[in-house]
């Protein structure tokens, strides 16, 4: 469902991607796990078609990217640090702006389920501008799941949520997991996303240094193969 090959992507004299290949099959789960500075962010994206690469090619569902990011672009969904979400509408109304633009059919019925999947089926006619962080991030994933995509990207989407709501977020991932959605991840936390995942792949400076499988390591193997592969041992934050 995805495949990049030999990716690079410069910013001015600054290389952030330095040759990435990688491969998520459909229906795959991948976590994508790095330091700070790896290139994580900037690799989701341009699966996302919102940076075009340096050289180096990006196929999505069949489709090359750049030449095909406008018809890409309806099989994907996105969480990234940016919300796209409206402050002064409610979120019934933000749902239902991004069910119009991608053109739905039974559009209360699917508003409905997303704001319940998510829990803010109470809050649906409240302001966004009055929501916190994690209301808000689950409102995003709400905003991205909306339309069905085949591909799922999401840049670290635990951000901000407390515990009831990183569980909720954990069951609409096995949720959409069983559904055969393909999921790209960026997280820090390298446990949580081991558990997560089919597979992890770990980026340092710029490349794919290593892809791990979930069920041939422990979490501890896992982490002595990231402190190996990136010169960083995990930090307390990581080994959560």
């Amino acid at each position: 469902m995805i495949k990049i090959k030999g990716l690079v992507k410069n910013y001015g004299l600054n290389p952030v991607l330095r040759g990435v290949n990688l491969h998520v099959r459909q229906g795959e789960f991948v976590t994508l796990v790095g330091a700070n500075g790896a290139g994580k962010t900037t690799l989701i994206r341009i699966v996302a078609t919102l940076l075009s690469p340096t050289s180096g090619e990006t196929i999505i569902g069949g489709w090359p990217l750049p030449r095909h990011a406008e018809k890409v672009r309806q099989h994907i969904g996105l969480v990234s640090h940016q919300p796209m979400l409206y402050g002064d509408l409610t979120a019934a109304e933000n749902l239902s702006f991004f069910a119009r633009l991608y053109q739905l059919k039974d559009q209360a019925d699917r508003i409905a389920r997303a704001l319940k999947e998510v829990g803010l089926t109470a809050r649906q006619r409240d302001p966004v501008s009055t929501f916190s962080r994690g209301m808000v991030q689950r409102l995003t994933i709400a905003r991205a799941t909306l339309h069905e995509p085949d591909v799922l990207l999401l840049d670290e989407p635990y951000t901000g949520l407390d515990q009831d709501a990183a569980r909720l977020l954990d069951s609409l991932l096995q949720r959409e997991m069983e559904k055969k959605r393909t999921i790209l991840m960026i997280t820090h936390n390298l446990v949580h996303g081991l558990n997560m995942c089919h597979r992890s792949a770990i980026l340092n400076r710029g490349k794919i240094v290593a892809e791990i499988d979930s069920s041939e390591v422990s979490p501890a193997e896992f982490l002595d193969i990231y402190a190996e592969m990136t010169g960083r041992p995990a930090n307390r934050r990581e080994r959560v």
